[in-house]
């Protein structure tokens, strides 16, 4: 199973090989693991005035605080909500440590631009931040106004809490953290979020399938011998994600003991890098990620793919996700915590 996405200009898929056919599917079922234990609160709900009403709303009519520019990944993804419609927050987030300052976050492809204030993430810069938030929600109403984090693994918890505090609905693109924790705290709070290890629509269905295979047929690889590489930017300072979820359900498949902390090889400088097949271009900003299963004698090995050069998938899903949570902060339901697989089985993945 090989999946290959370049970046000529912007993301494109360059080749599916195989679909997980036994997954043609993505039942009721799926969903972040940690996520189990709410799947029943993520039935539809029938829909009221309120709900038809904030669907019908212009995407325009959201203001979106993205928290962690100028870090790539925040900027890319402020870029593709403006290029999807929707309005940027005139402040965000940002490192500690960083100085305010006033950026323009342009979106090439409509040419759309917003002015966007950063504020440090310390006391006195939330203290500003919860300030602006309240001018913010006077102007566009409580229920246009969310957030996405793409901040430091060392910033997700206590960003979560912040978020759910002030109650600000969110979507967590930033991994890392203690992720047990996190889920905790926001569903102890009834906090409106999105969080999931990665936001690319064609990984998360991957993702899905694999869970999917690994619920029908447990064991069906026993005996076989997992090993796992994968390179990001010299920049990504934890393990992926992604490759976490995805080990969980090939561990499934495989019953092979393999440790997340210990046998995951990670490449993060350029050396180690090219030789993985990463072209120089996409140094800074890449995703590749090689999975392979191998029987007890070496006879037969099966490897799995999902190469990304750019950060142009991931941002674009990151927009589709919130405004997916929109729908629900607007549909008068309950807060409650979801992953990209509910954002895909939606089909709120364009």
């Amino acid at each position: 199973i090989i999946i290959t996405i370049s970046n000529p200009n912007m993301l494109m898929m360059k080749s599916i090989l195989l679909l997980l056919g036994a997954s043609a599917s993505l039942p009721q079922s799926h969903g972040f693991a940690l996520l189990q234990s709410t799947q029943q609160c993520h039935r539809s709900p029938s829909k009221t005035s309120r709900q038809m009403s904030n669907q019908s709303t212009d995407p325009s009519d959201l203001r979106i605080m993205v928290n962690g520019m100028p870090g790539p990944m925040a900027t890319a993804s402020a870029e593709a909500c403006l290029r999807k419609g929707l309005s940027l927050a005139p402040v965000a987030m940002t490192g500690p440590d960083v100085e305010p300052s006033t950026i323009i976050v342009t979106d090439a492809v409509s040419g759309t631009s917003a002015s966007v204030r950063l504020i440090p993430a310390n006391d006195a810069g939330r203290e500003e931040i919860v300030s602006s938030l309240a001018g913010i929600r006077e102007a566009a109403g409580k229920e246009n106004v969310l957030a996405i984090d793409y901040t430091h693994p060392s910033a997700v918890n206590a960003n979560s809490v912040f978020y759910a505090e002030n109650d600000l609905p969110f979507v967590m693109g930033t991994t890392g953290g203690d992720r047990d924790q996190l889920m905790d705290d926001m569903v102890s709070r009834k906090a409106f979020a999105v969080i999931a290890p990665n936001m690319g629509k064609q990984i998360v269905a991957m993702q899905a399938g694999l869970e999917d295979l690994a619920t029908k047929f447990p064991s069906a690889f026993a005996g076989y011998k997992l090993e796992v590489t994968e390179s990001h930017q010299k920049t990504k300072a934890d393990t992926s994600g992604t490759a976490k979820a995805v080990i969980a359900s090939l561990k499934e498949l495989s019953d092979d003991d393999f440790d997340l902390e210990e046998d995951i090889k990670m490449l993060r400088d350029d050396e180690s890098t090219l030789a993985f097949g990463v072209s120089k271009e996409a140094l800074n900003g890449h995703a590749f990620h090689t999975y392979t299963l191998t029987s007890a004698d070496g006879s037969v090995q099966f490897e799995l793919k999902h190469n990304v050069e750019g950060r142009t998938v991931y941002a674009e899903g990151t927009a589709d996700a919130v405004k997916f949570l929109a729908t629900k902060v607007g549909s008068g339901m309950e807060g409650k915590v979801y992953s990209m697989i509910d954002v895909l089985q939606a089909g709120a993945l364009e």
